[in-house]
């Protein structure tokens, strides 16, 4: 893609004005990260909850924000008149405030972290949370492939993204699973009735507020599942994202992921049974078919396969594929950092779409190391 890495040097004068709510939070934060180094946005409202009134820099003193900030209660007052308006509260939280800043403010940009407006069928979102649908959003996925890819219709969901001023960004464990699993279902590579992921998961997945099984005496130096037995709420998202690449209806996934004592960072390992004859070569075909020539996707040569640490602090998803021929399962393994990929990054990109702006403008795929 061409246009990442440009800017137009005029556009410099014009820069837009952005509002981050739940600024307090880990998503919030990261969110602020990375808008602080955007060459387009100025960071000009910040609220939060329990943490309004307190100064930003005392919040997030990583976080350089020219000013002195303060966080200020979240309402649709304080947001209306910013151009870009980034949503990081709990699900449930979201699609009130996003309604009345409706409302109050037709012509900003919304980009919602939570999942409130990620799923298209409100069946799925009372059977997995219980309360009153808020509506559907254009899915904050650049990269998903789209079952229309090359006849008529947008190819990719950064087609629809160009011209949306509603944006829901995905969950970072379904980015994870997502970017794994369509391409070889789109192909026909694997078993769409039997599929299986285990997700190691860092902390920061979890949230920023405090509870007993977070602390570090707690965490440290075990691995807790969580959303065991078909209960996490990814995955309508994730069978949702399936649908709309392959065309698949009746796809099944167990899906478990585990918190493991690291910071940030997801490994989706996923296992399922191969189509007849499947060799690693028609894996690895099928993801660069798909993922080849995007600029954060990267899909790995063969025998190679990525680790959390390759991520960290980018916004980059990489990939590797390969299959048991002694058991008759594929294997595919991908890497991202869930503050990144997972949330921020994906919120920015697709913002920058929205924008007319170049889309990887203010993110990089250079990881952190050690």
């Amino acid at each position: 893609m061409s246009e990442i890495a440009t800017f137009p040097a005029a556009a410099e004068a014009t820069r837009l004005r952005a509002a981050v709510v739940g600024a307090s939070g880990y998503a919030g934060g990261e969110t602020l990260r990375l808008l602080s180094a955007h060459p387009g946005i100025d960071v000009a409202t910040v609220t939060g909850h329990s943490s309004a009134g307190r100064p930003l820099a005392e919040v997030a003193p990583h976080v350089d924000v020219p000013g002195s900030l303060l966080l200020e209660e979240t309402t649709a007052d304080n947001l209306a008149g910013h151009d870009v308006v980034v949503l990081a509260l709990p699900h449930g939280e979201s699609g009130r405030i996003a309604a009345e800043l409706e409302s109050l403010d037709p012509a900003a940009l919304i980009v919602d972290l939570g999942a409130d407006h990620r799923l298209e069928r409100a069946q799925d979102w009372a059977d997995y949370y219980g309360t009153e649908h808020s509506g559907t959003w254009t899915y904050g996925m650049p990269e998903l492939p789209l079952l229309g890819a090359g006849q008529e219709g947008p190819e990719r969901q950064r087609d629809l993204l160009r011209s949306a001023r509603r944006i829901a960004v995905p969950g970072c464990n379904a980015t994870a699973v997502t970017f794994a699993l369509v391409s070889l279902l789109r192909a026909g590579l694997i078993d769409p009735s039997a599929l299986s992921a285990v997700l190691p998961v860092g902390y920061s997945g979890a949230g920023r507020t405090a509870k007993q099984h977070l602390l570090f005496s707690e965490a440290a130096g075990g691995a807790a599942p969580y959303g065991v037995g078909g209960t996490h709420r990814h995955i309508p998202e994730i069978l949702q994202n399936v649908r709309r690449a392959s065309g698949i209806e009746d796809a099944r996934l167990t899906f478990t992921p585990v918190l493991v004592p690291m910071s940030r960072g997801i490994l989706a390992v996923l296992t399922t049974p191969a189509a007849p004859d499947v060799t690693e070569d028609d894996l690895l075909g099928a993801l660069l078919a798909d993922y080849d020539g995007e600029h954060f996707v990267q899909v790995l040569p063969p025998g190679q396969f990525p680790s959390t640490q390759q991520v960290t602090g980018a916004n980059t998803v990489r990939i590797g594929a390969t299959v048991d021929r002694r058991s008759g399962q594929v294997t595919v393994i991908s890497a991202i950092d869930n503050l990144v990929k997972g949330t921020a990054g994906a919120a920015v990109q697709s913002m920058n779409l929205a924008l007319g702006l170049p889309e990887g403008l203010g993110l990089t795929r250079t990881a952190l190391a050690p």
